[in-house]
């Protein structure tokens, strides 16, 4: 199984149009059309999680996705890419797997200073369901919601853009956007194949309800 095939998870109370579906990699096909409830589409998770990305070739060319309005996740070889992320107009970039360690991404603020313009930010995460990824929510939100409501565009990176990437973007969907678990995860399926680890999808649950008791106050 390709882990770039993409799903048409469209959410109930949210919509997300634009005139440039931008999509760039080479594991890419066309929307394969899926419905169901919330716990549906939360169980679907660990049934990809599960499966694993054997037999994926990876390729070193640049994958991204436009997952929401200016907001794109992606992975490591995009990140890297500066001629590429000039090329597509990324102007914020966060991180979310900053170190030299295996699956890590060694950039930091000095890899980018020849990138007038370019903010940055780093998350010294592992993808490991022990990884407390849920302190660096609002952070990851605020930082995306400026670069997005300032009209810039926001890649959000790890090294295959797939799951502590995915996270922080559903993190600042539901947090900024007021988007549930299930709308965020399908809004965001819906323009990219991810699997957060199972630690990240309990801590993603977590703030789901966190939320849902400070709207109802």
């Amino acid at each position: 199984m390709s882990y770039r095939d993409s799903f048409s998870l469209y959410p109930r109370y949210h919509t997300y149009s634009t005139s440039k579906d931008l999509r760039v990699g080479s594991h890419l096909r066309s929307p394969t059309m899926y419905g169901g409830s919330q716990s549906s589409v939360l169980s679907s998770l660990s049934t990809y999680r599960s499966s694993g990305l054997d037999g994926v070739s990876y390729t070193p060319t640049p994958d991204l996705n436009e997952v929401y309005p200016g907001l794109f996740v992606g992975d490591a070889v995009a990140a890297k890419d500066k001629a590429f992320l000039r090329r597509m107009g990324i102007n914020y970039v966060l991180n979310t797997a900053e170190g030299k360690r295996y699956t890590q991404v060694d950039t930091d603020h000095l890899y980018y200073r020849d990138c007038p313009g370019l903010r940055y930010k780093g998350f010294q995460l592992m993808d490991l369901p022990s990884t407390d990824i849920s302190k660096y929510f609002h952070i990851a939100a605020n930082f995306i919601d400026e670069g997005v409501s300032r009209g810039g565009r926001v890649l959000v990176h790890c090294f295959m853009g797939v799951s502590r990437s995915a996270t922080c973007a559903l993190a600042f969907l539901m947090i900024k956007r007021g988007m549930t678990l299930a709308e965020a995860l399908a809004l965001v399926r819906s323009r990219r194949d991810i699997h957060p680890n199972e630690g990240f999808i309990r801590q993603l649950r977590d703030l789901d309800r966190e939320l849902r008791v400070c709207r109802i106050r």
